[in-house]
């Protein structure tokens, strides 16, 4: 406890003298002499003439003043009204330095006044050095050297060199500098004007720089940065963000180890107007036989240079009624050399009309730490962060990168097919090129482009392994995938994203789309090498898009409508063509109860058709609930047509689909051969007695005459048979299987016995096309729809005649309509576009 009170009294004692300290700077005069003839000037203001001064003053010999200026030989004693005045004023000195009446102080430059004769106020030291034209004059700074930074960055110390130049009359900004940097040396010619600015808290009490004599430089400026190691540098035009001075020319000094390897890249650039000369930059680099190397600003700059090198800005003759400005931002990275920066890759595009390939950095956030650059460097010496190569050529390209994995590659192919007489019926394989995949950067991204002619062709994606769609419920965990889009414009159709080992076999739509590959581990290389895409040209359908499935029986199949989370495009239809195996039962169910649509206009509707008797059920997804759970022993089809929704109420359906083997019910065989045997039993017992009835009844023969009949014998009369007039369409003998053979299913309604040779009409193809939609436009309200319920006036297949053949009337005999009807509503039906 006194170890506490202690410890408090000491912090309390502590905050008081601080406090103390405080009132007495504010209040303790200060003195300041300059001695006569050295060229110094200081002067006290405010801050900011616009901030109130809060009844803080200069008091000089009882006045209060809020200026004060202290020449050559004046010597001023002078207090602050208030006790924080570095919070009111500033303390500038500026020392003029002639050259050009005699010689220069040439040497270190010291600060004059020093530190402990001014008020601790935040200060500017000032050095304006006059020179010929003739003469060349070096800042030289001591390390850590200087760094230069853009509009609104400030220095993390505080501490900041503003230095200018002169062209006549006028006053050229080079730049504002930070220390820890790699400027070591700024030459300029005509003058020079260094302003270092400390705030009132940094203890420094030195320049950190030297002046030197050089002889004329011939330009405006020449800026010289040492590296020592790996590492950056920014550095900007003169005036930077404003305009290059006009014809002038500025030169940057690159010293880099010979070990490391130096590449430039523009940040930012605009070029002026030009009527004289043209705006360029020149390179002075080591081994090169054509130095200077001349470069448009807009051109890849050099990379991969091995010690030091120039960089040379030249401006040109403005236009004067028009000039623009020049000016740039650029940055140059040192690192050292890695093993991908010897080896040279030949990417073939010569053969290819319609390909580009874009090599660029992976979108990641980095630290404040130095980061080595990723180049990418055509003919070993043009690098650049991003590169893209063109059909038709050669390209031989190389790598200066520490870590390839920061790149990624994106290819971007377009086939376009719209000649429809030639391509109908061809096919093409969506593959990578060898000459992709062997480059050490992983692909991201390669995007086919698929053109038809509108209204004439669909395209039918096959894969060689089957797809699964990706959902939430089961998300795909490949190393690549595809994902296929509409590219008709104003057709916003996502038809989601596919990966192999799925139960998709082929995916059709019926427009311009795009197939992108897009992979997702480094080991997809060995996988996509195996998985081949072909895409044919098939006759134009209606529907957006036809999935055709077969599941899986060991997995659920999920699937989902295009466009999830954003809902199908209004008055659009999908179809999923589900094949249900022999032996299996598929059941279909539905993840919501309801679909949560709303439509605007028209109407919505979902139709489950059984591929092989036809029979449908259609569900209107705007007002019903959508079907429970429901058992499917054929192939069968889903579709869904949308109406004009309402904005967030939108059409998004997921549904799966799983199986299960086929069961036989052996009560129920058991039972209908027990009924056949008694059936059989009964039948031949009324045989036996009606035969042993009628012959009881036989009596004796009576001859009877007939005076009316005729009793010449007939003669044969030669008449063409028909078959109504004779038995040959009744059977002889009345198979069980057709009396009895509904005893004989099981409960899904197939026999178990293999079926008899009965006659059956000719159905068609069942398969080929999806359920037609009904009119989406009807109001009328509908409940559930079955094909029974439309056509009352056919009888159930059940009730024809089990005997005789069934007589096709005359305009039934040919080839049957092998489509699917619409549905006989009555009111204007409108044709589907």
């Amino acid at each position: 406890m006194a170890r506490s009170a202690c410890g408090f009294s000491v912090a309390l004692l502590g905050t008081l003298l601080l406090g103390t300290a405080c009132l007495l700077r504010g209040t303790e005069a200060s003195e300041i002499a300059l001695p006569r003839g050295s060229d110094i000037t200081v002067h006290i203001k405010l801050v900011s003439p616009a901030l109130p001064v809060k009844f803080c003053y200069i008091v000089v010999s009882r006045q209060h003043v809020t200026e004060l200026t202290i020449r050559p030989g004046e010597r001023k004693s002078f207090t602050f009204s208030c006790n924080n005045p570095e919070k009111h004023y500033v303390l500038k000195i500026e020392k003029n330095i002639d050259c050009m009446s005699g010689p220069c102080p040439f040497g270190e430059v010291r600060l004059q006044p020093s530190k402990s004769e001014l008020p601790i106020l935040n200060r500017t030291y000032i050095w304006d050095v006059r020179a010929h034209k003739s003469i060349g004059l070096e800042l030289q700074f001591a390390t850590p050297r200087l760094r230069q930074i853009g509009p609104g960055e400030s220095c993390a110390d505080g501490v900041t060199h503003s230095i200018s130049g002169h062209i006549d009359a006028t006053e050229v900004r080079i730049g504002t500098f930070c220390s820890n940097g790699t400027v070591s040396r700024i030459k300029m010619q005509e003058g020079v004007k260094m302003a270092l600015h400390l705030p009132w808290f940094h203890p420094r009490n030195i320049s950190g720089f030297s002046i030197a004599n050089r002889s004329s430089i011939k330009r405006l400026c020449i800026i010289e940065s040492v590296f020592e190691g790996e590492g950056s540098a920014t550095l900007m035009s003169a005036n930077y963000p404003g305009g290059f001075p006009e014809d002038e020319l500025m030169t940057w000094q690159f010293v880099v180890p010979a070990h490391l390897r130096a590449s430039v890249s523009f940040l930012n650039f605009n070029v002026s107007n030009c009527e004289r000369k043209e705006e360029r930059v020149e390179y002075y680099i080591p081994g090169s036989t054509t130095n200077p190397e001349v470069f448009r600003l807009e051109d890849q700059q050099p990379g991969n240079m091995a010690g030091n090198f120039n960089l040379s800005l030249q401006g040109c003759d403005q236009d004067a009624q028009s000039p623009g400005i020049l000016r740039l931002q650029f940055q140059v990275l040192v690192q050292r050399p890695q093993n991908e920066s010897n080896i040279t890759y030949m990417v073939d595009l010569s053969q290819e009309r319609t390909m580009s390939l874009t090599i660029e950095p992976r979108p990641v956030k980095h630290g404040r730490r130095f980061v080595p650059g990723c180049f990418v460097c055509l003919d070993s010496r043009t690098c650049s962060t991003n590169v893209t190569l063109t059909a038709g050529s050669k390209h031989k390209i190389s790598f200066l990168c520490d870590d390839l994995a920061r790149l990624w590659m994106n290819v971007e192919k377009t086939l376009s097919c719209l000649d429809h007489r030639y391509y109908y019926g061809k096919s093409f394989n969506l593959q990578v090129p060898k000459d992709i995949l062997q480059l050490p950067v992983q692909l991201h991204d390669f995007s086919w482009k698929l053109l038809v002619p509108k209204d004439r062709l669909g395209l039918m994606l096959v894969p060689g392994q089957k797809l699964q769609q990706h959902t939430r419920e089961r998300p795909c965990n490949t190393s690549f995938g595809y994902q296929v889009a509409s590219t008709t414009p104003g057709q916003d159709l996502y038809f989601g994203s596919f990966c192999p080992g799925g139960s998709i076999e082929k995916i059709q739509v019926k427009q311009n789309s795009s197939v992108t590959l897009r992979t997702y581990a480094p080991g997809f290389q060995q996988e996509v090498s195996k998985q081949v895409l072909t895409v044919s040209l098939i006759p134009y359908f209606k529907e957006e898009g036809i999935f055709t499935v077969t599941p899986d029986s060991k997995n659920k199949v999920y699937l989902r409508s295009p466009n999830w989370d954003r809902g199908l495009p209004a008055l659009s239809s999908v179809s999923w063509n589900i094949s249900v195996p022999s032996n299996q039962v598929a059941c279909l169910t539905f993840f919501r109860e309801r679909s949560g649509l709303a439509c605007q206009s028209g109407r919505a509707f979902m139709i489950i058709q059984e591929q092989q008797t036809r029979a449908e059920e259609i569900f209107s997804l705007e007002e019903e609930v959508l079907p429970k759970p429901s058992f499917h022993h054929h192939s069968f089809w889903v579709n869904i047509s949308n109406c004009s929704p309402m904005n967030g109420k939108q059409l998004d359906l997921l549904f799966w689909v799983t199986l299960t083997p086929r069961t036989v019910d052996l009560t129920v065989i058991i039972g209908a051969a027990g009924g056949g045997a008694l059936l059989l039993f009964a039948l031949g017992l009324i045989i036996c007695l009606v035969k042993k009835k009628k012959k009881v009844d036989k009596g004796p023969a009576v001859g009877i005459y007939n005076g009316n009949a005729n009793t010449q014998m007939p003669q044969t009369q030669k008449f063409q048979k028909r078959r109504k007039d004779n038995d040959s369409h009744v059977y002889a003998v009345i198979e069980d299987t057709m009396v009895y053979g509904h005893l004989l299913q099981d409960s899904g309604g197939s026999f178990i016995q293999a079926e008899v040779d009965t006659y059956r009409p000719f159905q068609g193809p069942m398969g080929d096309c999806p359920p037609t939609p009904p009119p989406i436009f009807s109001r009328t309200p509908t409940a559930k729809f079955t094909a029974d319920k439309l056509a009352p006036s056919s009888p159930p297949e059940s009730e024809s005649e089990p005997y005789t053949f069934s007589h096709p009337n005359k305009g039934e005999v040919g080839v049957r309509d092998t489509g699917i009807p619409l549905l006989n509503i009555q009111g204007p039906m409108e044709t589907e576009e």
